[in-house]
């Protein structure tokens, strides 16, 4: 009989886009929970029973301080010991718009990038962050990404794919120019804003201000992926605010393939 892939989608107070992840991985035959971290922190739910943690989009604890820095400081400080054995066991890790900015501020990506190591080889400490945008308000738009490398959650998509940002802190910075050339050399850079043809994007095509027009990034292994637009939010062909209503009914959107290639690693290594 076959193994179900176990899926933890990771909600707290102001988490919103818990529903819209758990059904892109339950299309692909996963068993999917939304959890709350409180079940985590005492131990009513064990991060070890799953093969996948999947951080979605919203605004935890009302981002309070900084996005997404209350639930960080949850992971790192509660949930270290066992967030870094879930690594350390080669499972999956994705975080979506906040959940991006919570896997960066807890020190879970990019991880150690001189030594080439993953946080949970390396302790966790933050070396980029995600801060305002240029434009000084919350941008809710569709965006252009060009896909770079084949990490583990980025394998199979077209070149340009095309997914919704909804953020005020989106705009992607390291600590310093070492930490950018590391994240390019090691092949962390998953997607980079674009125009619809790939080229160089100005604003609005370029959401943020981001350095490099950087919108999502990996761990050294390719296995934990941040990024901030919504794969989820495209994951029909429907979504998309430009089909038309006569073609490509029922066809899965750009976004599903990310989901996709979660389940196959897990089945393909892990199960």
């Amino acid at each position: 009989m076959e193994k179900n892939v176990k899926v933890l989608v990771l909600r707290t107070a102001g988490t919103n886009c818990d529903g819209e992840t758990a059904n892109a991985f339950a299309h692909f035959g996963a068993t999917v929970e939304r959890v709350h971290i409180k079940r985590l922190r005492n131990r009513e739910v064990l991060l070890k029973d799953y093969h996948i943690l999947a951080i979605p989009g919203g605004f935890t604890y009302g981002d309070d301080i900084e996005s997404g820095r209350i639930l960080a400081n949850e992971l790192r400080i509660h949930l270290g010991d066992d967030l870094a054995q879930f690594i350390n066991d080669k499972k999956l890790i994705v975080g979506i718009c906040n959940g991006f900015q919570i896997l960066v501020k807890a020190g879970i990506l990019p991880g150690n990038l001189d030594k080439g190591q993953a946080a949970a080889a390396a302790g966790f400490k933050q070396t980029v962050t995600l801060t305002n945008n240029d434009s000084g308000k919350f941008e809710d738009r569709w965006s252009y990404l060009k896909v770079s490398g084949e990490s583990v959650w980025t394998k199979n998509l077209p070149k340009v794919v095309y997914f919704p940002v909804a953020h005020a802190e989106g705009k992607f910075v390291p600590s310093d120019n070492a930490v950018l050339e590391a994240l390019k050399h090691n092949q962390q850079v998953a997607f980079t804003y674009c125009s619809s043809e790939g080229n160089a994007p100005v604003y609005p095509e370029a959401p943020n201000g981001s350095i490099e027009h950087i919108a999502g990034i990996t761990d050294v292994t390719g296995r934990i992926l941040g990024l901030m637009p919504h794969p989820e939010r495209h994951f029909y062909f429907e979504n998309s605010p430009g089909w038309n209503g006569q073609t490509k009914k029922g066809l899965l959107g750009d976004g599903a393939q990310v989901f996709k290639n979660g389940i196959e690693y897990i089945k393909g290594n892990l199960l």
